[in-house]
């Protein structure tokens, strides 16, 4: 099991403390590490949510709420944020007062082997970089299939590992070495960066994930590569 720290606690209770840890840098050291290509990744896996139409959307892992920003181009009536770090649900607070968007968005705790929510109560799920995360990964496959609606779709983004060269080398040497350094020194938090490749490393990607999916129940999955292979958003249908 890869987890940020050393302790007798739960992969789970691990993650959450690593986000609160860094929530005060992380929009800064997402955008800065990707150069911005998270925002367009985000971008393009609404984009295929768009024939859908969904009203009511989860976005699960939310963080600080860039997805489910990015949710609010398909009009919704309402986006609902789940997170298991209060630190970071604090900063989307934050953004969607700034925003003004109290009443379309509403971020709130929530466990993904444990969605407080009803059987078939949104129409669409959106979860960022977070899956990886589950402290149970069927479980909460399986738990976001709860919720949705006959027909809903979930869109999963999530970093893989590309296999063309140079790309592999030089994201490599980039992910293991030069990451956790500049994420070190500007979060403070001597574990997260280090955490996020190795978290990466032992990811069940591509068609293995697919698999997955599709043992839990999901269908018509589909897996879209970006960017060489750096990330993957899946699809998957109820």
């Amino acid at each position: 099991m890869v987890t940020p720290y050393k302790s007798d606690e739960s992969k789970k209770e691990q993650v959450a403390t690593m986000f609160n840890n860094i929530a005060p840098k992380y929009d800064f050291l997402n955008h800065f590490f990707s150069m911005g290509t998270d925002i367009l990744w985000r971008k393009k896996a609404i984009r295929l949510l768009k024939e859908d139409k969904p009203s009511v959307i989860l976005d699960l892992a939310t963080g600080t709420g860039d997805f489910a920003f990015e949710a609010m181009s398909l009009n919704p009536s309402q986006v609902i944020g789940m997170d298991i770090s209060e630190g970071m649900l604090d900063v989307g607070r934050q953004k969607v007062k700034k925003r003004g968007l109290e009443g379309k968005i509403d971020l709130k705790y929530g466990d993904s082997a444990n969605l407080p929510l009803a059987d078939e109560s949104v129409d669409a799920l959106t979860i960022g970089f977070g899956v990886r995360n589950f402290e149970n990964l069927e479980k909460g496959l399986s738990e976001m299939l709860r919720v949705l609606r006959p027909g809903g779709k979930a869109v999963i983004l999530e970093f893989s590992k590309p296999s063309s060269f140079p790309i592999k080398q030089l994201y490599n040497f980039y992910f293991k070495n030069i990451m956790p350094l500049l994420g070190r020194l500007v979060s403070k938090d001597s574990s997260a960066y280090t955490y996020l490749p190795e978290s990466v490393q032992a990811f069940p990607e591509g068609t293995v994930f697919l698999d997955i999916l599709r043992s839990v129940g999901y269908r018509e999955v589909k897996a879209h590569r970006l960017s060489g292979g750096i990330a993957t958003i899946y699809v998957g249908r109820k």
